[in-house]
């Protein structure tokens, strides 16, 4: 029978820091897109992205404040 190895609470932090870390990628990303629409299409339509990507960061960032203050 095989035993399973738990992680640790550090190493779980730091495998979830390494998945979040796309929706940090994601939401810059929108934000660079929205700011590029902005200037070339239509201030309307940028703003759309800009505010896609500033609520991916506020997500973001409640979700690793919430699983630091869990950890601790």
């Amino acid at each position: 029978m095989k035993v399973k190895r738990r992680l640790a609470g550090h190493e779980e932090f730091e495998i979830m820091k390494l998945v979040l870390d796309k929706f940090l990628w994601l939401g810059t990303a929108l934000l660079g897109w929205g700011l590029y629409r902005s200037i070339a299409v239509d201030v309307q339509d940028g703003l759309w992205y800009i505010a896609a990507g500033a609520l991916v960061m506020v997500l973001f960032a409640w979700f690793i404040i919430r699983e630091f203050e869990r950890i601790r």
